[in-house]
């Protein structure tokens, strides 16, 4: 295969391929076996075999190939002209009408540390297997810095360990203010902005102890903590945005298709499983365990392959019905968006994983939303013994705790807090029924909205209860 040819080969080339490519040796086969990263029609990113040797393959094709190009060798050579630990580069080239690559040493058996902290993320924070990739991650920070250049795309997975070296990858996002001559403060917290960002916020209150990791390396600015903070809300801000406008496009996260008949949406690693479901859920909801039917929705849990998962038909009621609804997004789309949004602020509710509106010349007709299935029960089941003693187990008080913390820190409201739309689920609280979810842009209109649904969570139990006291008591005010 020609590298141009690439350009039309979709997000799933059939492999292996082999690719004709070009150094200063003359022409060789690129065998690519396997894609690690895929941008169709722009950039391929996989391991494979030249001239004998195991390499990690960038190429680079379409009409911003050379632009793309040039950044990620730019941005390679930085990094090695200041010495510091990057996979070296074996061959690169651009041809006119092929297309751009750039072919790297192979780190078999790297481990990047955003798979580390996978492994740790779930503990309790600041626990010290955590501070130990972080701790990596940041004096790695602090050394890019020092010597001027600067991550834009700064994440975990861009830092891979390899005996016992941590080194830098992906050139394409390499700024350099001066090279060899320490970061501005003002860059440093910017781009130290775009790390802690990252990170779950209830990891906020460790960010000046995180901080001392990147001044053992780096001690050229006093970084005030207020001024870093602001930098990491703002880049919080603009990252959420960013994730809740991929769930309407198609990108490597979700599969989007929009036309006049249909809009639909999956997750990405979710979609072969997903297409056939959203085809019969009509039919899986007639088979399977049907929690609501009729009116605006009809609820099931269904078995596909050995999985549950939960249908949610929206269904049009009648002429007027439609009316209302086909103008404008459907609940379906809502809920989408809303779980999304909730996953990515840490808050937990059953995985979204595929949606579908109908439409008959881009007018709304029924919608479907499908989610993983929560095992556990709902809050008024869990806490039914509990009524008339109050004895609530610790663990669960504290993760109720933590559900309406994240729901005040992010200015959250649901909008039908009733308990059987609150589950117990792998020791946390989770949100279901998301029709009404509403992240607020003012305080006001979100005092407003929680007192709502405080007052009617806590119309579950009697207020003469020990519960009701005990949770009253408990349970933030606005």
């Amino acid at each position: 295969m020609r590298l141009s040819e690439l350009k039309n080969a979709g997000r799933t080339p059939e492999l292996p391929l082999s690719i004709t490519l070009a150094d200063t040796a003359g022409p060789a086969e690129l065998q690519l076996l396997t894609l690690l990263r895929v941008l169709p029609g722009q950039r391929y990113v996989g391991a494979g075999v030249w001239r004998g040797r195991p390499v990690l393959a960038k190429l680079l094709v379409g009409s911003k190939a050379a632009r793309h190009f040039q950044r990620e060798l730019t941005g390679v050579r930085l990094l090695a002209e200041q010495g510091l630990t990057t996979p070296l580069l074996l061959a690169d080239g651009l041809q006119d009408g092929e297309g751009g690559w750039l072919l790297f040493e192979f780190l078999d058996e790297a481990e990047s540390l955003g798979s580390a902290w996978g492994q740790v993320e779930s503990l309790p924070p600041l626990a010290d297997e955590q501070q130990q990739v972080l701790g990596e991650a940041l004096s790695a920070v602090a050394r890019l810095h020092a010597k001027g250049l600067w991550q834009e795309d700064l994440h975990l997975d861009n830092l891979l360990r390899h005996n016992g070296q941590l080194y830098l990858i992906d050139g394409a996002g390499i700024g350099v203010e001066e090279a060899g001559k320490p970061l501005s403060r003002q860059k440093a917290l910017e781009n130290l902005g775009v790390f802690f960002a990252q990170l779950p916020k209830a990891f906020e209150p460790f960010t000046e102890e995180l901080l001392v990791h990147y001044l053992l390396s780096n001690a050229e600015h006093a970084l005030p903590m207020e001024a870093l903070q602001k930098q990491i809300d703002k880049v919080r801000q603009w990252r959420l945005g960013d994730f809740l406008d991929k769930t309407g496009r198609d990108c490597s996260l979700f599969s989007v298709q929009n036309s006049a008949s249909g809009f639909r949406a999956a997750r990405r690693e979710e979609e072969a499983a997903m297409l056939p479901i959203l085809d019969r859920a009509d039919a899986l909801l007639d088979q399977g365990h049907l929690y609501k039917t009729g009116g605006a929705a009809s609820v099931g849990r269904v078995e596909v392959d050995g999985r549950l998962l939960v249908i949610k038909r929206y269904n049009i009621k009648n002429f007027s019905h439609w009316l209302k609804r086909f103008w404008r997004p459907s609940r379906a789309w809502h809920s989408w968006r809303e779980g999304n949004r909730l996953a990515f602020l840490g808050i937990s509710t059953p995985k979204p994983l595929a949606m579908l509106e109908q439409r008959v010349l881009g007018l709304r007709r029924k919608a479907y939303l499908v989610t993983e299935f929560l095992d556990g029960p709902d809050i008024i089941e869990r806490f039914a013994p509990h009524v008339a003693t109050g004895d609530v187990p610790e663990n669960e008080l504290q993760a109720l705790d933590d559900l309406f913390g994240k729901l005040l820190r992010e200015r959250i409201s649901h909008g039908d807090l009733k308990g059987h739309n609150v589950f117990w689920s792998e020791g946390r609280w989770a949100l279901i029924d998301l029709d009404a979810v509403c992240q607020h842009r003012s305080q006001a209109s979100f005092a407003k909205a929680f007192a709502r649904d405080r007052a009617r969570f806590m119309r579950n139990w009697p207020v003469d209860s020990a519960l009701y006291q005990l949770l009253d008591q408990r349970l933030p005010r606005v």
